[in-house]
Parts: C-alpha cells; structure tokens; sequence
C-alpha cells in the first residue's frame, strides 16, 4: 500500500474511530480474539505475529498469553492504527510487544520469524489475499501455524444486516463485487481455505465459530459506534439530509432493539476460523 491508495486513506480516516471506541471493540471481540488464539496454539514464550492489528487487539490480548519470555509483533498498513496500537500498550505497560506499518503483502521480515501468524477480520480487506498469504507463510517458521477470522454470511449476523437492510432503503447501494475488499469478501464457506490451500499452506481446517457479541452499552450506543467505525456508513449518511438522518436512527433503534435485553448489547454471532500448518 502507499500514500496515494484510496482504499488505505480510507482507513486512515477511519483510525480515529476505531481509536476513539477501541476498548468497547475489544470486548465486543473477547471470544472471538480467544478461540483465535486457541486455534493458532498460541502459547508461552512464542513469537507470535498479528497481522493488520488495527488499534492494537488482539495483540495486546496475545502479548499477555505469551508472557515476558514471548514478543508479538503488531503490524497495520495505516499508521494511525499502529500509533493507537503503540500507545495502548504504553499506557498498559505491556514491554513484549513491537510494532510495524507495512502491508500484509509486504511484510519486513526474514523468512521462519514467527510460531503463529493471526489476523482477526482483517484478510477480507487485503489488494492481494494470495499473494498476503504467501507472505504471511513465507515468515512463518516451518511446522508454525497460521489462523485468520472473517465474517460469516451477512445473513447470519444481525449485528451487520439488521443495519444495512435499514441503509439500503434509504441510500440504494449497487451490487457489490464478491472478490473486492469488503468485509463479507470471504464469508462463502471454503473460499478462505481455498486461497490458504493455493498459497501452500497444509493441514487447512475451517470451522465456524458462533458467540455473542457483548457489551454494556446502549443500542444508540451502539448505533454511534458503528456508523463511525465503518466508512460505507458515513459515506452514505453523509449523503442524507439531517431529518432523513434522524429517522435512519430512529428505524435503526427499532430493529436491533431485541438485541439489547436490559439495554446491554447481544447480538448472536457467526464467523468463520481457518488454520493450517507451513509445511516442514
């Protein structure tokens, strides 16, 4: 990625939501973050590298399951996410932990760096998934592991489509193309593993997890979170004028209001894992 990519400026313009709500995220994302590292065998004293880590989970969360004798490498195109990253981890205190801006596809590394390679929700958004993935293998140690999450089909997901089936009666969008970066780019069971399998990853197993997305906030709360985290969000808002805009709110707090039981966030949830193996 470089300065001039559209895709990264918009990342770039999104950090700072993503920031500004990190700890909320991190909870919402808890179960998903452990089986991730139950998936990757992730243990004491490894060398674990996250790729596209975002605000700084789960690597935060891995640095304290492979303890001081361990170092996780937090890694993100955007450089606002990696200084977001860097300064939670200052503010915590947390020493085994190192950080880089690169692209996925161009990881600075050497070859067999790294016991695990993860990346939570973040390979649907790579230019290149092959060619990310070949990357990720290549610094991965021989018998190491790679696990990735991605998002189930939408359909599945209420947290997703409960919201964009409000969006789209007001701000039509067209047919997205199921190979470009988006977050259900991978959610068609087996396309993940097919692109792990063609890179030479071995022993690929996906499974599908399910949990609950949880947290204690409300659901216009929760609305705020995410019409700023996303940036298909705000750019369709932006295109609605201020009373149109409340009314989304208002429909929004309607659909998803069976969702906040005692005015807590629940939204049951499905991703999907995939793992495998660099071959020896």
């Amino acid at each position: 990625m470089n300065a001039d990519n559209p895709f990264l400026n918009e990342w770039r313009e999104t950090a700072k939501y993503w920031t500004k709500h990190s700890a909320t995220i991190s909870v919402m994302f808890a179960p998903l973050t452990q089986a991730l590292i139950e998936h990757a065998g992730i243990h004491e004293g490894q060398s674990v590298l996250d790729v596209a880590g975002g605000a700084g989970d789960p690597s935060l969360t891995i640095a304290g399951v492979v303890g001081p004798s361990g170092l996780v490498t937090c890694t993100d195109g955007v450089p606002e996410m990696v200084e977001a990253a860097q300064s939670e981890a200052n503010r915590r205190g947390i020493r085994n932990i190192q950080f880089r801006v690169c692209s996925a596809d161009s990881l600075p590394f050497p070859d067999d760096s790294f016991d695990a390679v993860v990346s939570r929700l973040g390979v649907m958004f790579f230019p290149d998934s092959l060619a990310a993935m070949r990357e990720m293998l290549r610094v991965t140690k021989p018998g190491g592991t790679l696990a990735l999450a991605v998002w189930h089909k939408s359909e599945l997901n209420p947290f997703c489509y409960r919201i964009s089936n409000v969006i789209e009666q007001h701000v039509k969008s067209p047919a997205a193309d199921p190979d470009a970066p988006n977050a259900f780019r991978f959610a068609e069971p087996g396309k993940l593993a097919d692109v792990m399998t063609r890179a030479g990853v071995a022993d690929v197993v996906e499974r599908v997890f399910k949990f609950d997305i949880e947290a204690p906030i409300s659901a216009l709360e929760f609305w705020a979170i995410r019409s700023e985290i996303s940036e298909t969000l705000r750019s369709k808002l932006a295109k609605l004028a201020a009373d149109e805009q409340a009314e989304v709110t208002r429909e929004v707090e309607q659909a998803i209001s069976e969702f906040f039981p005692d005015n807590q966030m629940k939204f049951p949830a499905q991703m999907i894992i995939v793992s495998g193996k660099k071959p020896r």
